[in-house]
């Protein structure tokens, strides 16, 4: 069987954004079927469905890849656990490292007590933990470095990892629920002003990011590559310009140099400005165009729902488009990428360049 690749984002349909994608590759006559994230629960059902109709009525998947802890892409997976025949689990779990992070927390006196509020605070991923042990599913780190099929893991580290436990807004260290209540009122707030944008008229290739990055949620995400029958694809979670950076600097000190070829790039959660800027764009995609091109020649797809007015942002439209990609939104329909046409889909004109951006 020649080798082939192909790869269906899913389109996550609520009021906010989410990740499903389902992956098939072949490597010398051995087929894989590779899922990362599930989006909601109601997004579990359509992938576990889109895999047995677009994959050759499969109900085993050989790997199964949960990015980060949101359960705008975690709780999906529960569905994809409980239909299929699962081949391994991977994901990173942070109470496992309880005993390595105790000293960063003041208020608690032993490992286990610190391991409890991490569960207690990371929900969406107990629940895949629990099924998994419950199914005899094995469950591996995906860690910097780890061989996942075909794919690499490029971030994070597990010292990184450590390091975004304990910087995270989701930290058992806090005083009292009352001062908690204030924080999510703050970051509520915050959210809202950052959402409420100016637009300004910017000319070709002008780009503008604001100066503060992602959560560290969203920078805890494992981003993977992998080449199959001359495919090259980035899946980058809601990583932010810390996990790319950290990614480049990975594939530098294995001789791979920067910037690459995609033929898919999975632009960082869902669009947002936060996750990108021009320097990091520039190492991973080269720099800007002098000119817009009439085609472009590779492509950027984004998860964002039709319903979520705030991805993905023009600013990282256009930063795409200035690098010569195709960008490709999902909005309520699934988009398709491989090495071969899939009878019955059409292709997809990609978007218009915004000849605005947020200021």
């Amino acid at each position: 069987m020649t080798d082939f690749f192909e790869i269906d984002f899913l389109g996550v349909e609520t009021d906010k954004s989410g990740d499903a994608i389902a992956i098939r590759y072949s490597r010398n006559g051995a087929t894989t079927i590779h899922v990362v994230d599930g989006g909601y629960l109601d997004t579990g059902d359509q992938l576990v469905d889109h895999i047995y109709a677009q994959y050759n009525h499969a109900t085993h998947v050989d790997h199964v890849v949960l990015t980060h802890p949101d359960q705008d892409h975690a709780n999906g997976l529960r569905k994809v656990l409980e239909r299929c025949t699962v081949g391994r689990l991977w994901m990173n779990r942070p109470w496992l490292y309880a005993a390595d992070l105790l000293h960063r927390f003041s208020r608690f006196q032993s490992a286990e007590s610190l391991a409890k509020r991490l569960r207690e605070a990371y929900p969406a991923s107990v629940k895949l933990e629990e099924l998994a042990i419950a199914k005899g599913i094995p469950i591996s780190e995906a860690f910097q470095g780890a061989q996942i099929g075909a794919f690499v893991v490029l971030t994070p580290s597990k010292a990184r990892f450590l390091d975004l436990i304990a910087e995270s807004q989701k930290t058992p260290d806090v005083v009292s629920s009352e001062s908690a209540t204030l924080d999510s009122i703050v970051e509520a707030v915050a959210k809202a002003l950052k959402s409420a944008a100016n637009f300004v008229r910017s000319k070709w290739g002008e780009e503008i990011f604001p100066a503060d990055g992602t959560s560290s949620e969203n920078e805890m995400s494992v981003v993977q590559i992998a080449t199959v029958a001359s495919f090259t694809t980035l899946l980058t979670g809601d990583t932010g310009r810390d996990g790319l950076t950290e990614a480049a600097d990975f594939l530098i000190a294995r001789g791979i140099s920067l910037p690459l070829k995609f033929e898919v790039f999975q632009v960082p959660h869902h669009g947002g400005r936060h996750n990108v800027n021009t320097a990091v764009l520039d190492r991973w995609l080269g720099a800007r165009l002098p000119s817009k091109p009439e085609k472009g020649t590779w492509n950027a797809v984004c998860s964002s729902a039709l319903k979520d007015k705030d991805h993905p942002r023009k600013s990282v439209k256009r930063a795409m488009i200035h690098r010569g990609a195709n960008f490709t939104e999902t909005e309520g329909k699934a988009v398709r990428f491989g090495t071969f046409v899939r009878p019955g889909w059409t292709a997809l004109s990609p978007s218009a360049y915004p000849e605005d951006q947020e200021e």
